[in-house]
């Protein structure tokens, strides 16, 4: 990425709706979205490096402070980088659910169904490694402070979700905790912390999804409007 100093150019958007066709897309949307499921089960069916290639610079079109966009993506089909990922996310999830996490955070997870056994890391056809730059290195070696990192990065994940989703694949935000062996597997900078693993696919043809995960806050509960 090159900077420039301040030199606007011409905003252009997508041709402006009427206020009909506004809310008839509106709503379409938000029916699509409503079905999007994190998913467990998925197929080996591959999936086109260039459509990953596509959601990828869609989610880099977030925006981000100061326009430093603090994001790294490790796009991974090779099947043996995935068997070393999911066997370093099981050891952390064998001690996460060994009682790491307390009693009161696995109870919330029984609904979910979801254990210590991670099978997808090797059968989805691409993991998403989503690192967050917690600080940039000049040419010179020299820091060089990142802004809004975490709420950057989120922005720009939750694009990249969205992106897959229209496509009709599945995914999946897998979190264990730690993620450093992220960094070790996949050689990336301690300037960078694995920020969330996404699981991208196309669903099992016998997929299914807890009953539990379905249910989402109204639209009361969740704005309001002053």
């Amino acid at each position: 990425m090159t900077d420039f100093d301040y030199d606007p150019i011409p905003l252009t958007l997508p041709e402006r709706l009427s206020d009909e066709a506004m809310l008839s897309s509106a709503i379409a949307h938000r029916d699509l979205m409503l079905r999007r499921r994190t998913v467990r089960h998925f197929s080996d069916e591959p999936v086109q490096r260039a459509v990953i290639e596509a959601c990828i610079l869609t989610a880099g079109s977030a925006p981000s402070g100061a326009n430093h966009q603090p994001w790294h993506f490790v796009c991974v089909n090779d099947a043996m980088t995935k068997r070393s990922i999911r066997e370093a996310a099981e050891a952390e999830e064998r001690a996460f659910y060994g009682g790491k996490a307390g009693e009161t955070w696995l109870s919330d997870l029984n609904k979910l169904g979801t254990d210590a056994s991670k099978p997808f890391l090797e059968t989805a056809p691409w993991l998403i490694a989503v690192f967050a730059e917690r600080y940039r290195v000049d040419s010179g070696g020299a820091r060089q402070k990142n802004y809004y990192v975490p709420e950057s990065v989120g922005i720009a994940t939750g694009l990249l979700i969205n992106a897959c989703h229209q496509l009709g694949l599945a995914t999946l935000t897998h979190t264990p905790n730690p993620m450093k062996f992220l960094n070790q597997i996949l050689r990336r900078p301690q300037n960078e912390r694995p920020f969330v693993l996404l699981v991208v696919g196309h669903p099992a043809d016998d997929a299914k999804v807890p009953r539990a995960a379905t249910l989402k806050k109204s639209l009361s509960e969740v704005a309001t409007f002053v």
